[in-house]
């Protein structure tokens, strides 16, 4: 394990259900929580989000270290280390890709916003990595759009719905 990555998992003492924002990986083996205040909000365009994403960008959220808990999972979670000086975290049962930590952002740790349910204290507000966006992302809020109920989709009826 890198030098950078055990003190994250020994924080958050304190946290109650009322004051954190909470999450989970796709199958919930690895819980978190976020203690607000979010450090920041905003999209992440490099070639290391996408790929380890498998999407055009990743909306991470930043927490201060001493505000993120693991909740359950330790087990599960996994460090990939993606560069010299920077790791992700995925869930080795699901294959969800949840955390971000680097010494280049020390005492930080960066969730996958989409983990998260419902609300936090702040929208996206950058775009970061803008220079990598890939091209055929412009233009996406003109194409059509359905809604789970939508007839295009019914083939997919049969598949449960996530709970946030």
């Amino acid at each position: 394990m890198p030098p950078y990555g055990s003190r994250y998992f020994a924080t958050g003492e304190g946290m109650t259900e009322e004051q954190s924002y909470e999450g989970s990986c796709l199958c919930g083996a690895v819980g978190f929580a976020i203690r607000p205040p979010t450090l920041f909000c905003g999209h992440c365009h490099c070639a290391y989000c996408r790929r380890a994403h498998g999407a055009a960008f990743v909306t991470w959220v930043g927490a201060a270290e001493g505000r993120f808990e693991l909740r359950d999972g330790q087990v599960c979670l996994v460090w990939y280390p993606s560069s010299k000086q920077s790791r992700r975290g995925f869930c080795s049962k699901c294959g969800t890709t949840l955390f971000f930590a680097s010494t280049a952002a020390p005492g930080e740790m960066h969730i996958a916003r989409a983990l998260i349910a419902g609300e936090i204290d702040r929208s996206p507000a950058i775009n970061t990595f803008d220079d990598e966006r890939v091209p055929w992302i412009h233009g996406a809020a003109d194409l059509p759009a359905y809604g789970g109920d939508a007839e295009e989709l019914a083939h997919y009826r049969d598949i449960p719905a996530l709970e946030e």
